[in-house]
């Protein structure tokens, strides 16, 4: 599935009708999900996220940059936030399926068409910039909104699209694509704005310029800088890469907070970011009271961080994944300012359509879902279930042999067994829906019309995917399913003994899960043309069969003979 992430930022934070006028000129358009609309009113600045196919991004962009440009007046506008346009900068993100070549492609064509069609000067920015000058939106937004009538005329600041001249109500859009970009900001207990910025200078990649210390003052900020021969300050390069920061001042709630754009959170972290504004605020006398993400984040980011805390706390990392994104949002004081809330906020729990998943039936409707006259849900759906639950007692075996005293010694083997079992746990609960969706799509498949010659082609194409898909699913879950029973060896023998009973019980539900989803490979067999494909999982199957008798006489003469003991 192709999908691109948009997240335009506009100049309007306080108008809640202009907002929503923007919001619904983007929700009108098929195929795009809004994701997260974040109004400040300090900065007087919204940030909206939506996901979509790329024509549907192109055609949403475009109607909300149309409509924040008949709405917004920029010659009025004031705000914390550097600004230069009523939709100030419109990023465009590839999700999945998507090439960072396909999007640029589709930035340019945005481009000129907002350019043209709303005498908007365009700048390319980023991925998408016409020289390399031009990639940093810092570069192309300094002097702001107030600069434009100058900036415009000149040969080097000249739009990518649309007039020169300039627009006193629109201002200039910078339009690109880009990483994944995590805006994030850290509030501190004071008011004191010049603190932040101090702080701020220490973060950011670019750093600060270098300073003799006023005797007068332990602010940095109040020193001499020191210069060059040539009279260009001395700089000292900040902590993080990819990483930007400005302080400010937040009048809403009285205090002043570091503003951070992270370009590539997988080289400087939130939790490292955190960390170290936390030491920088404490050696200024400072306290880091939390912390805000402006936005959607990636799942991973908030994992990261998760595991990172509990790891300081010398916890389980192998625990359910809620109660990482806990620590995390605990950890890093995500409900300071606002309810963090991980299904809006975090870009995987926002995408996702929970409520029309099995997962999320109670035990009594699942089971009432699998009773009835329809054939799906049916054996490969509880075969996932088997394993996952197999797997979950693996995990609370692993933690409650972490945290037992008497097996200290065994702390790191548990904590990647652990890890390794709430992984697999995961990965079969998404199965229990997706075995279910393989074999809706086969039904959906046959209705399909085939009354003229283009149509049987893509019915046929439609069927083989599906009877594929259908075959593939459950040889995954089966897999899945061995490698629980391969996890219960080391349990059975290391584990908490006090606990081998429930080992027993994960071993016999992995192994029932590995031969029900084993059935429905080999029921779904004939259904596959592809000879390689039918004959390698065939093969495959075989072999995970022969290993997974040997595992699980282990496991069960282990699981025995701990009980005997007892």
């Amino acid at each position: 599935m192709k999908l691109i992430e948009c997240v335009p930022n506009f100049s309007e934070g306080r108008n809640s009708d202009i907002i929503s006028a923007i919001t619904d000129s983007i929700k009108k358009v098929d195929g795009v999900s809004l994701l997260g609309v974040d109004p400040g009113k300090n900065t007087n600045r919204t940030v909206v996220t939506f996901v979509g196919s790329p024509i549907a991004v192109e055609e949403a962009a475009f109607n909300a940059i149309k409509t924040a440009s008949s709405l917004i007046d920029m010659s009025k506008h004031s705000g914390a936030h550097p600004r230069m346009g009523a939709t100030d900068v419109c990023p465009l993100i590839p999700i999945s399926g998507v090439t960072y070549d396909e999007c640029i492609e589709l930035s340019r064509r945005l481009a000129k068409k907002a350019g043209n069609e709303l005498s908007i000067p365009i700048y390319l920015y980023e991925k998408s910039a016409s020289n390399p000058s031009r990639s940093n939106l810092a570069d192309i937004r300094s002097g702001e909104y107030e600069a434009l009538p100058k900036k415009l005329k000149s040969k080097e600041w000249m739009p990518d699209y649309g007039p020169t001249d300039f627009n006193p109500k629109s201002g200039a859009t910078a339009i690109g694509v880009r990483n994944f970009l995590i805006a994030y900001n850290i509030n501190l207990n004071t008011n004191d704005q010049r603190l932040a910025t101090d702080i701020a200078f220490e973060l950011r990649e670019k750093g600060r310029s270098k300073r003799n210390p006023n005797p007068k003052s332990p602010n940095l900020l109040d020193g001499e800088i020191i210069r060059n021969k040539d009279g260009s300050p001395v700089k000292i390069q900040g902590i993080f890469k990819d990483v930007k920061a400005v302080g400010w001042y937040l009048e809403e709630y009285k205090r002043a907070q570091i503003s951070i754009n992270l370009n590539d959170y997988k080289t400087s972290s939130i939790h490292d970011v955190f960390d170290a504004a936390c030491s920088l605020a404490e050696e200024r006398g400072l306290r880091v009271t939390g912390s805000e993400l402006v936005g959607l984040v990636p799942l991973d980011a908030i994992i990261s961080a998760g595991k990172h805390y509990l790891h300081k706390q010398n916890a389980s990392e192998g625990v359910p994944e809620n109660e990482i994104i806990e620590c995390a949002v605990q950890s890093l004081g995500l409900n300071d300012l606002d309810f963090f809330n991980p299904h809006k906020k975090i870009i995987e729990y926002a995408i996702s359509e929970e409520k029309n998943k099995l997962v999320n039936l109670s035990t009594r409707d699942l089971l009432d879902e699998v009773s009835n006259k329809s054939p799906a849900p049916g054996g490969g759906s509880v075969s996932a279930l088997l394993g996952s639950n197999g797997a979950s007692l693996c995990a609370m075996v692993a933690s409650l042999t972490y945290y037992k005293k008497d097996f200290f010694n065994l702390r790191e083997e548990m904590n990647d067994l652990g890890k390794r079992a709430q992984l697999i746990k995961d990965r079969l609960i998404v199965l229990i829906d997706e075995d279910t969706n393989a074999f809706n799509a086969i039904m959906d498949s046959n209705k399909m019309p085939a009354k003229t010659e283009k149509e049987a082609k893509i019915k046929d194409i439609a069927l083989k995917n599906a009877n594929e898909r259908a075959f593939e699913v459950p040889f995954l879950i089966a897999s899945l399913c061995a490698e629980v029973v391969d996890l219960c060896i080391p349990l059975s023998i290391n584990g908490n003994p006090n606990s081998i009973s429930d080992i027993g019980v994960a071993v016999e539900s992995a192994y029932a899960g590995f031969k029900g989803a084993s059935m429905n490979v080999l029921i779904n067999m004939p259904s596959i043309d592809n000879k390689k494909l039918r004959d390698r999982i065939n093969e495959d199957l075989n072999n995970k069969k022969s290993k997974i008798e040997k595992s699980y006489k282990i496991a069960i003469r282990e699981v025995n003979r701990v009980m005997a003991s007892l």
